[in-house]
């Protein structure tokens, strides 16, 4: 996949939303790079990886971003508390979350995600990029379909979970998009 084809995958889900956000097992960037063409100036993108060699490409991006976006690569495992650099763990509220052709390596997905949710502020956004296939494989260990995000996002503490984008992947079966955000309390007044 292009960073072309990543935009449109992540459009839609992404809107006009600038601000702080995280790409979660980012690998070399292709997904980084889409939300750096689509978030608004003063935005950052921590892109997180725990592999070596992914974090060095991911460096090499961040010192070629557009100027209007700061890119951060980050050396991490996305599925323990995550620490940022430059935020505070206790403060850590992203604006957004972006776990491409990540999630499905992780194998209580549910866990990972009401963790993850935490970080995010109220009405902030999870987006996922997954396949819509149920045949685990070498390259899918834990697969989750689209219905299934539905239901997984709503057992995190997600509200609103939908499909955005679908679009056939080279590797068989169908990527899609699948959004939700984190519920804004309400007060009630007496």
């Amino acid at each position: 996949m292009n960073s072309s084809d990543a935009i449109e995958m992540i459009r839609d889900a992404v809107g006009i939303s600038a601000g702080v956000w995280a790409d979660l097992g980012a690998g070399t960037g292709t997904f980084t790079r889409a939300l750096t063409e689509l978030l608004g100036a003063g935005s950052t993108v921590y892109a997180v990886d725990g592999d070596a060699r992914a974090v060095r490409a991911l460096r090499e991006l961040s010192s070629s971003s557009p100027g209007d976006v700061s890119v951060t690569a980050v050396n991490a495992d996305f599925t323990r508390p995550l620490e940022l650099p430059g935020l505070a763990r206790e403060d850590a509220r992203l604006d957004g979350i972006l776990l491409a052709n990540a999630l499905h390596f992780v194998p209580d997905a549910e866990r990972v995600l009401s963790g993850l949710v935490k970080q995010l502020r109220p009405g902030g956004r999870m987006i996922v990029v997954e396949y819509d296939r149920r045949a685990a494989s070498r390259w899918v260990p834990y697969p989750i379909p689209a219905s299934r995000w539905l239901q997984l996002a709503e057992l995190a503490g997600l509200a609103e979970p939908t499909i955005t984008a679908t679009r056939p992947s080279s590797y068989s079966g169908i990527l899609y998009t699948g959004t939700a955000t984190r519920p804004v309390a309400r007060f009630r007044t007496h």
